[in-house]
Parts: structure tokens; C-alpha cells; sequence
């Protein structure tokens, strides 16, 4: 478990880095400028981590059917090496659904504007500036996130009605509502994805219909949404994780109300010193 909430937050860091720089600099500076290959590089690497991302989702929702459904096989299941090989599986088949997407993107002759109004590579966007037939770029992307949502939502459906089938039969008292407890912020955490994928998704193709401001604010929702509750669900939503941050918030309450103190202390003796 621990092992797969470190590799989603580091998805979620590593994602947002992808954009968040860039994006201060052009606020800032009005350095809004990016080349050809750096917005097809930040491109791969934003659908890339999305991909991964509803693949270690996956592996969360595997891990809890494994631990609720199957306890007792556990530890001879879920194996470093097996988490080993669901990371290696997620990182080959984020590279295989992205990269003809941006293969066929590169290839796309461009004669309009060089001006995306958006602060990030979308295909979309990209393709709204080329000429000529860009059916084939469009169908290969939508095929993508369709394939995408269709097969991890269905999974993921699959294991979590499976674990709380299994969980109201089996389990009572505090068993039963930590095995809901669990699948509610995992449920959480997948909805708010594939919501904000879908609606992002929907409003760029009513690009007609919406204003730029609006396919800005989904598309900021659908990258840094996520990335930004993912450590309040699943971190202080865990006992020993929230545990930790309040011993060590502790810790550092009582070494300044320490400090404080030695302070005090210390004008007190040089007050009564100097009036000796």
C-alpha cells in the first residue's frame, strides 16, 4: 500500500512539474514561448503521467481486493516483485497509447496561427492549428482515451463491487467500515480522474461553443485537481501517516515552546545580572 501511494504521488509531482513552471514563467515573465519539439515532449509526458496514473489506480484497486477478499493469500500475492512488474506494465502501456499520438501529431503540416491560447500541449490544441486532414490524429486520440477509460473504469467497478460485496457479507463492526472506509477514497480519488478527464475531454471538442477561459479552467481542474487532493485523501487518510504528521507536529510544538522558554530564561539572567 505504501508503495503504490508513493508511486501515485510521485506521478502527481512529477505531472505537475511538467506544467507548473512553465506556466508561473509565463504569468510572470510573459515568457510564453515553447518550441515545436518542447511542446510535443511536454505533451507525451502530461497523456504519459495520466496513463500511469489510472494504471497505479489500478494496482491500488488490485492491493485492496488482494488484502479485503483474499487475506489470508496476501503476502504470498502482492510481492515487491509483483509490484515491480504492475509499475514496469504501467510504464510500457502509458508509452504504447501516447506515442502515436504524438508521432501522428509531429507529422501534421502546420499553416495557421503558432499561437495555442492555453498554458499547456494539449493534442487537441495542437491540432486546431494544422491544415489538411486531421482525421486520423483526432480518431487515434479519441480511440486512446476511450480505451483508456473504458478498460480501467470497467476493472476498477469490477474490484471495488467485489470488495464491498465482500466486505457486507463477511466483515462486521470496525472490519466492515474500514473495508468501507478504504474503497470510498479510493472510489473518490478514481472518480475525481475520470470526471475531470471526461469533462476536459467534452469541452475541448464544444471548443465552438465555450471560451478559451473555460477550456483553461477544466483543463487546469483535470491536471492539478487530483494532484492536489491525492495527498489529504490517501495521506491523512491513513492511521499511521496520520499518526506520524501529529507526533512530528508535536515534536516541533514542543521544541518551540522549548526554545521559547531558554529565551526567557535567558533575559531574565541577564536582566538580574545587570541589576546585581
Amino acid at each position: 500500500m505504501y508503495f503504490l501511494m508513493s508511486l501515485l504521488f510521485t506521478v502527481n509531482l512529477s505531472s505537475t512539474t511538467a506544467i507548473l513552471p512553465k506556466f508561473l514563467l509565463d504569468l510572470s515573465f510573459d515568457i510564453n514561448q515553447i518550441t515545436f519539439s518542447g511542446c510535443l515532449s511536454q505533451m507525451f509526458y502530461i497523456y504519459f503521467m495520466a496513463i500511469f496514473e489510472s494504471g497505479v489506480i489500478l494496482s491500488m484497486a488490485l492491493d485492496r481486493f488482494i488484502a479485503i477478499c483474499r487475506p489470508l493469500q496476501y503476502n504470498n500475492i502482492m510481492t515487491p516483485r509483483l509490484l515491480l512488474q504492475l509499475a514496469f506494465i504501467g510504464v510500457a502501456r502509458s508509452a504504447l497509447f501516447v506515442s502515436p499520438m504524438v508521432i501522428l501529431t509531429s507529422r501534421v503540416h502546420f499553416c495557421k496561427s503558432n499561437i495555442i491560447l492555453n498554458f499547456v500541449c494539449e493534442n487537441m490544441g495542437i491540432l486546431s492549428l494544422a491544415c489538411g486532414d486531421i482525421s486520423k490524429q483526432q480518431a487515434v486520440g479519441l480511440m486512446v482515451r476511450i480505451l483508456v477509460t473504458v478498460i480501467d473504469v470497467s476493472l476498477l467497478l469490477l474490484s471495488y463491487s467485489s470488495i464491498i460485496y465482500t466486505a457486507m457479507k463477511i466483515a462486521v463492526g470496525k472490519a466492515r467500515h474500514k473495508a468501507l472506509h478504504t474503497c470510498g477514497a479510493h472510489l473518490t480519488v478514481a472518480t475525481m480522474i475520470y470526471v475531470s478527464a471526461l469533462l476536459s475531454s467534452i469541452v475541448y471538442r464544444m471548443q465552438t461553443h465555450i471560451s478559451y477561459d473555460i477550456q483553461n479552467l477544466f483543463n487546469a481542474i483535470y491536471l492539478m485537481l487530483p494532484a492536489s487532493l491525492n495527498p489529504f485523501i490517501y495521506g491523512l487518510g491513513v492511521k499511521e501517516i496520520r499518526r506520524c504528521f501529529s507526533r512530528s507536529r508535536n515534536k516541533k510544538n514542543t521544541m518551540i515552546s522549548s526554545s521559547m522558554r531558554i529565551q526567557v530564561n535567558e533575559k531574565f539572567v541577564l536582566r538580574f545580572s545587570a541589576e546585581k
